[in-house]
């Protein structure tokens, strides 16, 4: 597929960029941070070459062609190192223009005070990129030349000069009159509302223009965006100023329909587009994760490897799928080692205790407190009965370990915990399912158990219902995009909790079986 963006065909002449200038300087100070040919100087691939050659384009008066840039692109094609390398160039290069030489050529300069921003809603989200920005400077000319002092957090002169490469986060007033001169924001595609991504990103953009007449700028990287989330990735693809040619937006898209997304050929043939030249790509690799790996929606797929802009939408699991694991055989008895999942809340959400078995991972509800059609606007959950249902599991199963979610029922887990305890083994454990990389991986194993058929469950209609409600959200998790579930609106009445109590129930079993608990006999508990 070709350009997707508003990227001119070609590249500009000498005489319209400051570019050729800012790669013959990057190619003298910067190296190359890994790889084979870690330690050697730095090289733009040819699109790389073609975005620094238009996004330092210039005007016949010296001012710029594009305010800003956005390069949109697929997981793994470059963005980051290539971010990387503006940031130094912003910080030490000729990026700002000064004169037209005798043959007319654009002549760049460095500027005066640079004030290089990292911007993220978080500060390890900026780690990647810093780290590829110390790589690229350590060793290099730059580092002796320019007497720079590469620290961890921050990068600047160490004769005390001003000016600095430094991350900045956290949306807010906090941010607001800072003076930068190049502003970077990767992975923008997960700045959304419930991050303060679309605020922060203003705040940003704000400084910025302050002072565009002297040159500032900011640029961003993004995947191809969900436009469910209205993340600053969609803000900016769906503005005026790159419909109208002010911001400049470079992307290359996989040209396929999600209804041939099995297609062997056309799979490889949209990845190739995809990812253009670049070479380090695995594009056999990823075809035979898209054609082969049934625990990611196909909406990502189309987003981080086409580069296509997908809703997420479908929900987490299909009924097809949930169906085929539906087992009437060999009910849950009493008796019956089991774990068990609790998600609790007071008066929006449901509350609910799920069970797995230890021998075959069957699930099953014990029970659940939904608010009613009609109830009054000041019902609450039975905490009493809740209590009861707990001592009854207890009880009547052989319970081997129970996961419940903390925030409003910590202290009656921490009764339990004790209730339940014998002398040299516990059984009830705290899972925050706030933790997104606990919570991720946890969501992750369950859908891999379904699609595998490693687990099964005995049609209970509410815990169907909950698990074909939750729809998918993603997450940074360690810079890896990571999936947990939702309810498909935040006011939304379609619960989900029984299907988290699932989720927790199934991380209870694997935990109860590498504690060596499914051969160990117990007398049950018999109380309350």
């Amino acid at each position: 597929m070709p350009q997707t963006g508003n990227l001119p065909e070609g590249v500009p002449s000498p005489k319209e960029t400051l570019g050729y200038q800012i790669i013959r300087w990057a190619q003298k100070y910067v190296v190359t941070p890994d790889g084979d040919r870690a330690g050697e100087p730095w090289e733009f691939t040819p699109e790389q070459l073609r975005f620094v050659l238009w996004f330092y384009a210039i005007n016949p008066d010296g001012t710029w062609k594009y305010a800003a840039g956005t390069l949109r692109r697929a997981k793994g094609w470059g963005k980051t190192p290539l971010l990387a390398a503006l940031a130094v160039v912003e910080f030490l290069g000729p990026c700002r223009f000064s004169h037209f030489d005798a043959f007319g050529l654009p002549v760049g300069k460095p500027v005066p005070l640079p004030v290089v921003q990292i911007g993220a809603t978080a500060l390890d989200q900026t780690e990647q990129t810093m780290d590829f920005i110390r790589g690229l400077l350590s060793e290099s000319t730059a580092e002796q030349e320019y007497g720079l002092e590469i620290g961890k957090a921050v990068i600047q002169f160490k004769s005390g000069k001003p000016g600095s490469i430094k991350p900045k986060a956290t949306a807010g007033r906090t941010n607001e009159g800072n003076r930068p001169t190049f502003v970077l924001m990767d992975e923008v595609h997960h700045w959304v509302g419930s991050n303060g991504g679309p605020e922060f990103y203003q705040t940003l953009k704000r400084n910025v223009e302050k002072l565009a007449k002297a040159g500032s700028r900011w640029v961003t990287t993004t995947n191809a965006y969900n436009p469910n989330e209205d993340s600053v990735a969609q803000i900016i693809h769906e503005s005026e100023m790159v419909a109208q040619g002010y911001w400049l937006y470079d992307c290359l898209e996989g040209d396929i329909d999600v209804a041939d997304i099995r297609d062997e050929q056309k799979v490889k043939k949209a990845l190739t587009e995809a990812y253009g030249d670049a070479t380090w790509a695995d594009i056999d690799g990823l075809t035979k994760t898209i054609l082969y790996d049934r625990t990611t929606p196909d909406s990502t797929y189309c987003r981080f490897f086409f580069n296509q802009v997908a809703e997420s939408s479908s929900g987490w699991m299909s009924k097809a799928e949930w169906d085929l694991i539906q087992s009437d055989e060999d009910p849950i008895k009493p008796g019956d080692q089991i774990t068990l999942g609790f998600d609790g809340s007071i008066r929006g959400d449901a509350t609910g205790l799920v069970g797995c078995r230890l021998s075959d991972g069957k699930l099953f509800v014990l029970d659940v407190w939904e608010r009613p059609q009609n109830a009054r606007d000041d019902w609450e959950v039975d905490t009493l009965a809740v209590e009861a249902a707990v001592y009854k599991a207890f009880r009547d199963y052989k319970v081997e370990w129970m996961y419940g979610d903390p925030p409003y029922f910590q202290e009656a887990l921490g009764r339990w915990a004790m209730a339940f305890a014998t002398r040299d083994t516990d059984y009830v454990f705290e899972f925050w399912t706030n933790k997104p990389t606990r919570m991720v991986q946890a969501t992750e194993r369950f859908r891999s158990a379904v699609m595998t058929k490693e687990i099964c469950h005995d049609g209970d209609e509410r815990l169907t219902r909950h698990v074909l409600n939750a729809v998918t959200r993603e997450v940074m998790v360690g810079g890896e995009v990571g999936i947990l579930i939702q309810k498909d609106s935040p006011r939304s009445k379609r619960k989900i909790d029984l299907a988290v109590c699932a989720i927790l129930a199934l991380e209870a079993r694997a935990d109860a079986i590498a504690d060596g608990r499914m051969k160990r006999r117990r007398s049950r508990v018999v109380g309350f």
